[in-house]
């Protein structure tokens, strides 16, 4: 595609073109989704500025990691859920799950009952 261009020329063509070129040395690059990762290990990571744009292409190896989006009920939340609402385990605890471990919207929701 570039014919017999060096490295030496295309450098020269980048920079009258106004494209700038970074190696970064990462470690990793996570890359966060709503219910997953993606995660690369020892990347080649390379920051292009072109047009006033920062540009990063990277490559590598991938594995992807599942997030595991249950809220963590802790036993103080359950206590407090259930001091409050005058409730049991069980239910400060279902509550708990079904708010997304919001404590307010739970004890609110146990009192509307």
């Amino acid at each position: 595609m570039l014919g017999n261009i060096n490295q030496r020329q295309m450098k020269q063509a980048m920079k009258r073109m106004g494209i700038k070129q970074k190696e970064i040395e990462a470690e990793r690059v996570i890359i966060e989704l709503s219910d997953s990762r993606i995660i690369i290990e020892n990347p080649s990571v390379m920051k292009v500025k072109m047009m006033g744009q920062d540009n990063y292409q990277i490559s590598g190896q991938e594995r992807v990691e599942e997030i595991d989006s249950a809220p963590e009920i802790t036993e103080e939340d359950i206590k407090t859920v259930m001091d409050s609402a005058s409730c049991s385990e069980e239910e400060a605890k279902k509550a708990l799950e079904e708010n997304d471990g919001d404590l307010a919207k739970s004890i609110m929701s146990l009192k509307e009952e």
